[in-house]
C-alpha cells in the first residue's frame, strides 16, 4: 500500500558543516514544508544547503533546534 505524503508536519532540524575542512562552520537549518523521506532521499536537494556541505545530524521536533545550537555551539 503507497503512502500519499500525509505525514506529520512536524519540523525538520537539520544540522550540516559548510564543509569537510575542520574549521569549517556548523549551521541549523528548519524545513516545514517537506516530510523526512523526502529530505533523506539522496536525489532532493535541500533549499539553502549546498552539494558540498556535509549534513551531521538529522532530528524531528523543535527540541532540537536548541539541542543541535548548543552542542555545535551556534
Amino acid at each position: 500500500m503507497a503512502r500519499d505524503g500525509n505525514y506529520s508536519k512536524a519540523p525538520i532540524v537539520i544540522a550540516f558543516a559548510t564543509s569537510n575542512r575542520s574549521n569549517a562552520k556548523y549551521k541549523v537549518k528548519v524545513v516545514r514544508n517537506r516530510n523526512i523521506d523526502e529530505l533523506i532521499d539522496c536525489n532532493y536537494i535541500i533549499p539553502g544547503i549546498s552539494a558540498k556541505c556535509i549534513i551531521k545530524e538529522v532530528g524531528i521536533g523543535e527540541i532540537f533546534v536548541d539541542r543541535y545550537k548548543k552542542k555545535y555551539g551556534i
